[in-house]
């Protein structure tokens, strides 16, 4: 089971920012979001002063 894996956040030239969340991980069975054929949309945050980013399907 994979529970972690390194991903990146960069931004493109048009300004919009994107967050790399590698296979490995996405694809694994314990994966806790479903995620389609298309776009799955999702709630970010996070709380000032602590370095985590909490993802939630919406």
């Amino acid at each position: 089971m994979v529970t972690q894996a390194r991903g990146s956040i960069f931004r493109r030239t048009d300004g919009k920012y994107f967050i790399y969340v590698p296979t490995r991980l996405v694809e694994d069975t314990g994966f806790p979001l479903t995620i389609g054929e298309s776009a799955t949309k999702i709630m970010i945050k996070f709380k000032p002063g602590v370095k985590k980013l909490i993802l939630e399907k919406i």
